[in-house]
């Protein structure tokens, strides 16, 4: 294995342990400050959840570009 393919490989690793860690982290955050805002305030209960659904997709299209990356890079690898 040359030093590019090593080099492809720990970016891969690193691609893949970022573009999952990252938005996993930032799910459960905002599910757990939805969760307490809905407790709060139930009658806001379906606006709440409208904005809920859109930004887990958005954090969900992120996880989905980085790992697309990463199967890009692992491509890369002879």
């Amino acid at each position: 294995m040359d030093k590019a393919n090593i080099v492809y490989a720990i970016a891969t690793a690193a691609c893949m342990t970022l573009s999952i860690l990252a938005p996993a982290i930032a799910q459960a955050i905002t599910a757990k400050q939805a969760f307490e805002s809905v407790a709060r305030q139930p009658e806001k209960s379906g606006d709440m959840r409208t904005m809920l659904i859109l930004a887990l997709g958005f954090m969900e299209a992120l996880t989905i570009y980085g790992l697309l990356i990463s199967f890009m890079l692992v491509g890369k690898i002879t």
